[in-house]
């Protein structure tokens, strides 16, 4: 059973919450950290401060371990600082990969995204399905997670939904979404939004479940939802009153992100692509291979609102 677990990505949103839940379960834990340290959690924690391409710090993190979660991810592009999704998802992977192997240690767990595949649309998740494929080819005992939307207290996305919803953030009379067709009013993707926690349960529990080796599980809460009745759900938890939706039209906000430089921008167009699809899965083969079942927006949402400060 493994006891030692080296996380990279432990200071992000997703990573926080995995590493709660391995110190939660008496797991020691080694983390990659861009600067700074986590807490130690009683001295469950140790931080190395280092980055994927770094060899020594991947090597001094990964010593004496047991297994490696890798979880970075990026959602949004700065090509002048050298941060593209290519560079993050797959050129990160095979260097985490890489050093696994190096370090002897078989057992790893992968964060991929849900959507991903060969003949993706977005750069976004055509990188990821690269970075999917190396792990796959690597010979490890590796596990490949692929959450939907993922939400929490912690999490830039439900930030940003807050602020919609309290009118706090542009544009204040309306909550925005991408739609489809010349005016935007043709319908938008389905998602269905995943709590973190259960994100977090699902990485630590792949580490001790000998049937997850070699597989790949969606990972989705239990209702369907498009943009608009999620931005309606969120702001009658948060405010107990509705709020007004409204679409920008998918090929008008793409024109944007293709013209305006990004850091204008709050999204870029791998973001507007991903939107325009459904992000959805069939929940039954992680359910049956985890023993559990995820929660709802609704009822996650109700429990952490408290959170959610103004």
């Amino acid at each position: 059973m493994a006891r030692n677990i080296f996380v990279t990505g432990g200071s992000g949103f997703v990573g926080t919450a995995v590493v709660d839940e391995l110190v939660s379960r008496d797991y020691s834990v080694q983390a990659l950290v861009r600067k700074g340290s986590l807490d130690s959690r009683g001295g469950k924690v140790t931080s190395f401060v280092g980055d994927l391409f770094d060899p020594k710090s991947l090597a001094a993190g990964m010593a004496g371990c047991d297994a490696v979660i890798h979880l970075v991810g990026i959602i949004m592009e700065q090509p002048s600082k050298g941060v593209t999704f290519e560079r993050m998802h797959f050129e990160g992977t095979r260097s985490v990969v890489d050093a696994t192997k190096a370090a002897g240690i078989r057992r790893y767990v992968h964060m991929s995204a849900l959507g991903v595949r060969p003949n993706a649309v977005s750069a976004y998740h055509k990188t990821k399905w690269k970075a999917e494929e190396y792990v796959r080819g690597s010979g490890l005992d590796a596990t490949i997670l692929r959450p939907s939307m993922i939400h929490g207290p912690k999490g830039e996305f439900m930030k940003m939904e807050a602020a919609w919803a309290r009118k706090q953030a542009m544009p204040f009379l309306f909550m925005p979404y991408f739609g489809n067709g010349v005016l935007g009013l043709g319908g938008s993707g389905q998602l269905q939004p995943v709590y973190v926690a259960d994100v977090a349960r699902a990485f630590v529990d792949a580490l001790d479940k000998p049937n997850t080796i070699g597989q790949t599980y969606e990972l989705g809460g239990p209702d369907r939802m498009d943009w608009p009745t999620m931005h309606k759900t969120v702001a009658e938890i948060l405010t107990g009153k509705n709020r007004l939706t409204m679409p920008i039209p998918s090929w008008y906000a793409k024109v944007l992100a293709t013209v305006v430089p990004g850091s204008l921008l709050p999204f870029n167009k791998a973001q507007v692509q991903m939107a325009e699809e459904d992000n959805v899965c069939d929940t039954k083969p992680a359910e049956e291979a985890f023993g559990w079942k995820t929660r709802g927006l609704r009822e996650t949402l109700s429990q952490y609102k408290g959170q959610m400060t103004e």
